[in-house]
This record gives structure tokens, sequence and C-alpha cells, in this order.
């Protein structure tokens, strides 16, 4: 190994370091609030060792990783989210009874394996980055070991994830049978030269959709979701539903972009039907929910199925608005399910829209933040997700896909609704339903991520400059 290899795996090594020295911590004493000044401090020099890196890319460790501006770029964003989840993890996780310190140890695991997709050029590494980051949401799902819900969730999770692994994995193998080769580029490289895919290579491509779908809970692989979501602990969710998705959506788009999948008629259509799908079902079914958990499990459903219109653009210009968007609904996301643990305790979660009635007249702040974070997942002007949402519909039309943009365009009015819903209930007259009282860290956490919301939504030039000056496949 070079000292360049050395220098590019940092932020990696921090991350595998960090969750066996918080091992040996706990095995000589517990002390949460060392374990979880010791977690942020880990993430911290993990985005740091980041700006390290630059100056030696594109650098490619052969043959399974490959690291240049587009994985450091999700490399940041899964750093920057894992922080903030930590971050609103803080209290949530104190207040549980029995173990509390070996949540922060498969929050790192789950975080390496994220990191790890974002960086894969080879099947072996996509494979080990998302069976590191599934396994360590099986545990973290099902934390709250009191819950039935909760354990119910990381079972019903372990059961479909593992099936579709077995798509995943037996897709590959059949690829690798009709190619010859696990890595990335030269499974380009043989379809280039070979002409019209043959049977083989088609089954293997549908059963590695299969399995992705699954991962990015696209319809109609979406089941899982809405339970999930619900059973999980509150700040998991929202690790679920960004930095989970980001990394299967980094390491989908780089391996999409390099066999130019956009160029096949039958993947167009297959993938243009499930983000039609996607669209319109996440957003229908979530009109009926009164769970807020389920309600935003829904809406991440139809998140996917805007972003995954990306895919079909074949341009770098595609790839930059696909990073703005993850960037813009990462903070929102994040946003409203930090809202929901920070208003949770130990036996109940804030999860029922009737536990927000009248919360404007009880929490203002948090009112607003909530507001914001759900203005911004319906794309309402001044806000991050409506540029991201105008971005990709920019991008969507300059490459011909008119369907797909009338489809995200109506779908999106119509998840306006149910966004709608909650925050009039959240400044109609107040109900009874006592809330917990809030940290100055989690206020000031919720309060960043909006002015981040606000920002992108606002005066997002200086963010779109970096992403196209430096971005692309």
């Amino acid at each position: 190994m070079t000292e360049t290899d050395f220098l590019c795996l940092t932020p990696f090594l921090i991350l595998a370091l960090a969750p066996i020295v918080i091992m040996l911590v706990i095995s000589i004493f517990r002390n949460y609030e060392i374990v979880f000044g010791f977690s942020l401090l880990s993430l911290i020099l993990a985005f740091a060792a980041l700006f390290f890196i630059a100056p030696a890319i594109p650098h490619s460790i052969q043959p399974l990783f490959i690291i240049d501006m587009y994985s450091l770029f999700f490399l940041g964003i899964i750093f920057i989210s894992a922080f903030i989840v930590a971050l609103l993890s803080y209290n949530y996780i104190k207040r549980l009874e029995g173990v509390r310190e070996e949540y922060y140890i498969i929050l790192f695991t789950s975080t390496l394996g994220a990191a790890l997709l974002a960086v894969a050029n080879h099947f072996v590494l996509f494979f080990l980055g998302i069976e590191t980051l599934s396994i360590s949401l099986y545990i973290l799902i099902a934390f709250q070991r009191t819950k039935d819900n909760s354990i119910e969730a990381g079972i019903k999770y372990l059961i479909l994830a593992s099936v579709s692994t077995a798509f995943l994995l037996f897709g590959m193998g059949l690829i690798y049978t009709a190619f010859g080769s696990m890595m990335f580029s030269e499974i380009a490289t043989a379809i280039s030269l070979q002409g019209p895919l043959t049977s083989l290579a088609i089954t293997g491509f549908g059963m590695m959709l299969v399995g992705i779908g699954f991962k990015l809970a696209l319809v109609p692989f979406h089941a899982w979701t809405p339970d999930v979501y619900q059973g999980a602990p509150a700040p998991v969710s929202a690790y679920i539903a960004t930095v989970s998705k980001g990394a299967v959506m980094a390491v989908l788009i780089r391996f999409f972009f390099n066999i130019k999948g956009f160029d096949d008629h039958y993947l167009f259509i297959i993938i243009s039907a499930i983000a039609i799908l996607s669209m319109f079902i996440g957003n229908i079914l979530a009109i009926r929910q009164q769970n807020i958990k389920r309600l935003l499990a829904y809406s991440s459903i139809a998140n996917m199925g805007y972003l995954i219109i990306i895919l079909l653009t074949g341009t770098n210009k595609g790839i930059q608005a696909s990073l703005f968007y993850l960037i813009s609904y990462f903070i929102t996301t994040i946003s409203a399910f930090g809202v929901i643990t920070l208003l949770s305790n130990a036996k109940n979660e804030a999860e029922m829209i009737s536990d927000y009635k009248g919360l404007f007249w009880k929490r203002p702040f948090v009112a607003i933040v909530f507001t914001l974070a759900l203005l911004s997942l319906a794309g309402i002007p001044i806000t991050a997700g409506f540029i991201g949402k105008f971005y990709v519909i920019f991008e969507g039309m300059k490459a011909g896909l008119m369907l797909l943009v009338f489809a995200m365009i109506i779908s999106s009015v119509i998840g306006l609704y149910y966004y709608l819903r909650v925050i009039t209930t959240m400044f109609s007259p107040a109900g009874e339903t006592t809330l917990p009282q809030i940290t100055f860290m989690g206020k000031f956490t919720l309060a960043a991520i909006t002015i981040s919301i606000l920002i992108l939504g606002i005066y997002p030039g200086w963010l779109i400059d970096i992403i196209t000056r430096f971005v692309g496949l």
C-alpha cells in the first residue's frame, strides 16, 4: 500500500477504529457522556480528513476503491448527516433503560458501510458496504428492546432485507458470468464491445434492480418502509431515510452511468415506470396516514421516485442535480425527524398527528422549524426543497423526460395536501398533550438545520457552483 492509498483510506480507518475504542472503554467503565463526546469528535475527524484527501484525488485503489470528487461529496454528506443524527440522539438514547453506549458503536459501523458504498468501484465492495450497513440497521431498528413494535420492525427488516440481498447477490453472480468481471469500468467496457445484452445479463441486471429497489424503498419494493419507520427509534428513522438511502444512491448512480444504462430501452422503460409508481403511490398512501413517521415514510418513497429521474438524464448535469437534491432532502428530512426525536421520551414517541395539535402555542420555535421542514419537503419556494425539485425538473426537461417531469409536478401537488394537514394541526387551538422540554443543544441543532434550509432556498448559487465545478463522472 502506498502513502497515497493510506491517506485516502484515513476517513474509513477513523470510522473503523472509533467503535473499537468505544468497546474497549465500555468494557472498563460505562459513561454515556464520554462515549457521546468521543463519537462526535470521531465524526468531526473523519469529515476533516476529507480535506486532506482532496489534493490527492482522483485516486483509485485497485480493484475496489475509487476516490474522486463525486465520492468525496457523498462522504461529506454522509459524515455530516451522521453527526447531526448523533447530536439529536443524545437525549433520546440517554432516556432509554439498559445499555445505551452500544448505540454509537452500531452508528459507526453503519456509517462505515455507507461510506464504503460511496467509493465502491467493484461488486465485492458494493456487497460488503451494503451488508455492513444493513446488518447494523437491523440492530439500530430493534434497539428499543422493551418496545414490541421496535422488535417487530427489526425482524421485518431483517427478513425482507435478507431476501433483497439474495436477489442482489444472485444478480451480481449472473452479471459476472455474462461479462467475466466485477469492476464497474470493466463491465461497462464489456457491454460496449458485446453489443445487445444477453438474456443472462438482462436477468442479472433485473435481479440487482430488485435488491436496490428494496434498499431505496421504491415501488413495488416499498412495503417494509412505513412499519420500519414507525417501529424504529426516531433518530434511527432519520438515519434510514437519509444516510442509508443516500449511500445506495451514490453507488447506483456511479454504476448506472458507468454502464450507460440510460441508453438501454428496457431499463429506461422499467425505471420510468418505477419512478412514476413511486411518486404517485408514495404521495397517495401518505394522505391516509395519522402517524407522522408513517407519513414521512411514504414521503420518502415519493422523494426517491423523484430522484431516480436523474438516472435517465445521462449527463453530468443530472448527477450534479442529484447531489443538490440529496443535500436538500437530507437536511429537510433530518429536521423533520429531529422535531419528532426531541418531542419524544423513553416511553412514548410524538408520532401521531394529534400529538402536534396546537404545537405553535406551546413550542412556537419547534412548530416553525417543523413547518419549514414540511414546506421544504413539499417544494414550496424559499426552501431548499423547492430548489432541489426545480433543479431535477430542469435537468429532466433538458433530457426530454417530459412524462416523468409532469408526473413529478402532479404528484408534488398531491403531496402538498398531507403536509398542509400537519401544519394546520400545529396552528390549531392547543390540545392537552404534555410535551417534554427541549435542551439548548437540541434547539441549537434544529436552528442550524433550519437556517441551512432557508440559505439553500434563498441563495443556492454558491452550492450549485461548487457542485458544477468539481463533481462529475
